[in-house]
């Protein structure tokens, strides 16, 4: 699964209709270019190639009034709503995701039902509880990494991480169920986006004009 995909779409999701500096903005505001490839070349190709497939509808601005070239705007469509949600689904019960992807989901699982977040994150327990037995078959905690010399070191690192996100996991299903966040159906849900024109204080500042069209 692509985290630029998800990201992309999310963006877009979340303003409506945007330009791409401001999905390449907001990506930055969320800390996505430090914990994924959200870099600006994969976002601008990403917005293209979405378009091309019908999940975003591109559209032509007038040029500004500096007298640059227009812009283009892009809005999700109701094909690419399925796919975002879809994605996120996806990433929030399959452990075998990378940092980029969950990180990506759980930005997004407010997008999705109450109800239907905790059963998906509740699902994610259950197959990491699966691929965990699946390790322990080969290798015993208890008796520690040394008995399989230092490349036990790697199955002690896999059980560790995966003990972690399993705690991690079940405490963010309670922090739900006790009435966290704001969820599809609830109410106005937060929105993490800029506005337009409002400044970025996690920007690279490796800006370029073109980065406006």
């Amino acid at each position: 699964m692509s985290a630029i995909r998800l990201l992309v779409l999310g963006a877009v999701r979340q303003h409506g209709r945007a330009h791409g500096y401001q999905v390449r903005n907001d990506l930055e505001y969320w800390g996505a270019h430090e914990w994924s490839h959200a870099k600006p070349g994969s976002i601008y190709h990403a917005l293209k190639q979405m378009a091309k497939q019908g999940l975003l509808r591109a559209h032509e601005t007038a040029p500004s009034t500096a007298g640059g070239p227009p812009r283009t705007e892009y809005e999700i469509t109701e094909a690419g709503t399925e796919e975002f949600l879809r994605l996120v689904r996806e990433a929030l019960t399959s452990y075998d995701q990378k940092v980029d992807v969950k990180s990506a989901a759980i930005g997004f699982m407010v997008d999705l039902p109450r109800e239907e977040a905790v059963a998906l994150l509740k699902e994610r327990i259950e197959r990491i509880a699966q691929w965990r037995a699946a390790v322990t078959e080969h290798y015993v905690p208890a008796d520690g990494p040394e008995q399989l010399g230092h490349i036990g070191e790697i199955m002690h690192f896999w059980v560790h991480t995966a003990d972690a996100e399993s705690a991690w996991t079940r405490g963010l299903v309670e922090r739900i169920e006790g009435g966290a966040y704001t969820f599809a159906g609830e109410g106005e849900p937060f929105v993490g986006v800029l506005a337009d024109g409002q400044e970025n204080p996690y920007a690279t500042g490796d800006r370029h004009p073109q980065d406006d069209h």
